[in-house]
């Protein structure tokens, strides 16, 4: 007979070990900014980090010098040649099984071979991640990524319909089956199923609809769900359809306003709050220079009102196609 696996991934605001990310090489083309901006924008966020608990940044060993110049002391830096940053879905999602720190490896495949970066590298950093801690790998045989899931602690995940039903991704698998692997993995019970993400998302680079850009898991039992007012904007007609499965699902909804600005110079913007990063006595919030920003942190230190709560000016990182959420993850502690 077999032994069940005891596994669990804890929730984002359970007590953390470190944080990992990875230094970006360089500004996608047409994004509309620079290197220099884009390795400024993630240094930035690993030094707010590093104030609160660890952070190791993997880089790119031509890159080093750089990273060094850039980041405070605090961060450890380790050399691997990788392509991408979005160390949320690259990197390893961690679980604990039994009581000890395990590394799931999802099978990364670049979002469905939707970017112009060669990923086979960046297929490589979550086995690597866990090389450097000394510290067993679950293989998954999906494609999946982190940004891509959100656990509660209490045995729900969210899922998007777009991301791991994308034929790109696991064309051969039905739902039933990926929801199986899901909860082996992690150890959830309840798979929740947004039908889609954010318009943005489904450009070039984008990742067809992660859902730490529309809604997170909040301790108090909430979900945070991005709320866009503005008519013009085609995400707007998203909540109705996102609040129904939350409803029905039994969970309480706490909007999370989209920004008053709905487009850049690529197009509509995707600029999301709900895309926060939670550290140990942190939340770390993307601002937008716009005036619902204020309004956003409010909501957040309500939720969150035993930490520090600090906002950073993330329109570089979104420019890039993604936030604060997508280029940390959480190595959490297992006692």
């Amino acid at each position: 007979m077999t032994t069940p696996i005891n596994r669990f991934m804890p929730p984002e605001w359970a007590p953390h070990d470190a944080t990992w990310m990875g230094f970006p090489r360089e500004a996608y083309p047409g994004a509309g900014v620079t290197d220099d901006e884009v390795a400024k924008a993630w240094t930035d966020v690993a030094n707010i980090i590093s104030e609160f608990e660890p952070l190791h940044m993997l880089c790119h060993s031509a890159h080093l010098s750089r990273a060094e110049r850039l980041l405070s002391s605090a961060v450890t830096l380790y050399s691997f040649d990788y392509n991408d940053a979005w160390f949320r879905d690259s990197g390893p999602t961690f679980v604990s099984e039994d009581g000890k720190l395990k590394a799931v490896d999802w099978i990364f495949n670049g979002w469905g071979d939707n970017t112009d970066f060669a990923w086979q590298p960046d297929a490589l950093v979550a086995r690597h991640i866990a090389q450097i801690l000394g510290i067993d790998v679950i293989d998954s045989p999906i494609v999946n990524e982190g940004g891509g899931i959100a656990v509660n602690g209490l045995g729900d995940v969210f899922l998007t319909k777009t991301v791991q039903l994308d034929p790109d991704r696991n064309p051969t698998r039905p739902g039933d089956d990926i929801e199986a692997e899901i909860h082996h993995c992690l150890g959830t019970e309840r798979a929740h199923w947004f039908e889609r993400g954010l318009w943005r998302d489904y450009q070039p680079h984008g990742t067809r609809g992660h859902v730490d850009m529309i809604a997170a898991f909040a301790p108090d039992g909430s979900v945070l769900v991005h709320r866009q007012f503005d008519e013009s904007h085609p995400d707007q007609s998203l909540w109705a359809g996102h609040c129904d499965m939350l409803e029905t699902a039994g969970f309480k909804i706490r909007a999370m306003p989209a920004p008053r600005v709905v487009k850049d110079n690529y197009g509509w913007v995707d600029y999301s709050y709900v895309n926060h990063y939670i550290a140990n006595d942190l939340v770390l919030v993307p601002t937008f220079n716009d005036r619902t920003d204020e309004h956003a942190v409010e909501i957040v230190k309500d939720v969150y009102s035993d930490r520090n709560v600090l906002s950073y000016d993330s329109r570089v990182i979104f420019a890039m196609g993604g936030g604060i959420h997508c280029i940390t993850q959480q190595q959490p502690t297992i006692t």
